[in-house]
């Protein structure tokens, strides 16, 4: 399970004067902001950003200039690979370290569509709610302890991520047909955000 919420995207008037500015085309540039508060990339603009795109990532440095952000919320088995992309993104996480007891464990905290059977998750589920409670009544370190070691790799974090399009870019080249479904579904998100398919088109 992957859901990605409170999606915004910005920079795209600065990243296409800033595209324009090696060959001081800026009178032909034909974007706006749009009535309906949507930025508008006119057709110069959208030909000239295909192109660079077309001209690989030394030429397409406004990609790196169009931010998005979202709440992302998938299981940190997941969020052990999505670590691996450093450069260019920044994200603030939920903490399990300080949180992992503000609430009984339930089965809607974990990614389980895979388990062959959810008995073997309720007696997950009921350990770490016997360490939970132990520990909220007696606060030894060692029922936490339980509880973080216990911990299922299919447990549920949301983090806050900022990256830019280059850096979607690299995901959706590198994790499309991925053999975990949550890529899958994450790769199919981001190809709904403003432009870029139509950047990228051939």
């Amino acid at each position: 399970m992957i859901k990605a919420e409170h999606m915004e995207v910005w920079g795209f008037s600065h990243a296409i004067r800033g595209m324009r500015n090696p060959m001081n085309s800026w009178a032909k540039s034909d974007s706006s902001p749009g009535q309906d508060g949507r930025f508008q990339i006119g057709p110069n603009d959208m030909d000239l950003m295909r192109r660079l795109y077309r001209g690989g990532t030394e030429h397409r440095k406004y990609l790196r200039q169009i931010f998005v952000s979202m709440d992302i919320t998938a299981p940190l088995y997941w969020w052990k690979e999505f670590d691996t992309y450093k450069i260019g993104t920044v994200a603030n996480s939920t903490s399990t370290m300080h949180k992992i007891a503000a609430k009984e464990f339930e089965m809607s905290d974990f990614s389980t569509e895979h388990l062959r059977s959810e008995e073997e998750m309720q007696q997950i589920l009921s350990w770490l709610n016997r360490y939970r409670d132990a520990y909220l009544k007696t606060k030894d370190k060692a029922d936490w302890w339980a509880m973080i070691q216990l911990l299922p790799e299919s447990y549920h974090q949301t983090r806050t991520v900022t990256m830019n399009y280059e850096n979607v870019l690299n995901i959706i080249r590198q994790r499309t047909h991925h053999k975990l479904d949550e890529w899958n579904q994450y790769v199919a998100l981001l190809w709904e955000l403003p432009y870029l398919r139509e950047i990228t088109e051939r």
